[in-house]
This record gives C-alpha cells, sequence and structure tokens, in this order.
C-alpha cells in the first residue's frame, strides 16, 4: 500500500512537471555591422520556433513566427519563447542577408547577429 502511494505522488509530480512545459526564456536580437559595429535600424527580423508542437497541446501548432524590424539601437525583444533552437533571418538594406538556426538555453539571452556588406557580382566568361 506504501508502495502504491509513492507510484501515485511520483507520477503526480511527473504529471505537473510535463504540464508546466519547457522552461522559457526572453531573447533580444542584436543586430549590428560587421565593418563598424554600430548598430542597424530598420533591419527585417524574422524568427521562427524550431519546436513548435506540444504533446499537451495535442500537438496544434502554437504560435511560431514573429516579422518584426530593429528599433535604432538595432534590437529586436521577443516575448517570451521555450528554450530549444530558433530559426532567425534578417534582412537588411545594403547588407547580405543572414540566415542561421540558433540555439537558445538561458533565461535571458542577447543574440548578436552581424551583418557583412555585400559581396561584389562575379562574372564567367
Amino acid at each position: 500500500m506504501q508502495h502504491m502511494r509513492y507510484l501515485l505522488l511520483l507520477l503526480g509530480l511527473a504529471g505537473i512537471q510535463a504540464w508546466a512545459g519547457p522552461p522559457m526564456s526572453k531573447v533580444t536580437v542584436h543586430v549590428v555591422s560587421a565593418e563598424t559595429g554600430k548598430p542597424i535600424d530598420r533591419a527585417n527580423v524574422v524568427i521562427k520556433l524550431e519546436s513548435s508542437r506540444s504533446p499537451l497541446r495535442l500537438y496544434r501548432k502554437m504560435v511560431t513566427n514573429w516579422e518584426t524590424s530593429t528599433n535604432q539601437e538595432g534590437n529586436v525583444t521577443l516575448p517570451e519563447v521555450p528554450q530549444g533552437k530558433i530559426r532567425v533571418q534578417v534582412i537588411a538594406k545594403n547588407y547580405q542577408t543572414f540566415g542561421d538556426i540558433l540555439p537558445v538555453d538561458q533565461d535571458v539571452q542577447t543574440l548578436e547577429i552581424k551583418l557583412k556588406p555585400p559581396q561584389p557580382q562575379y562574372t564567367v566568361k
């Protein structure tokens, strides 16, 4: 009987932890020029969560995409997102487009994106 109580207690605690979901993180994306280090104003930032389905929500998709622009300091602050991997794409005039999958594994995290100037075109004859 005593073992049954412990088993039920452990199952209850495991259920509460699963219901709580993954740890959340407050993420800021900081976009700067790779050459000068100055912030880039009005860069378009597209963010997509890589793990967007939860068994607790019966594997329905959650809101996982954000499209916004940087402020004058080159920052975009997201609402709290689950820790894991996020896909970040940054597009700014007179800079190369940046795209990568980045890890989010801290409670508060700043992702610094350095944009390079465009490369010259090459012609093959």
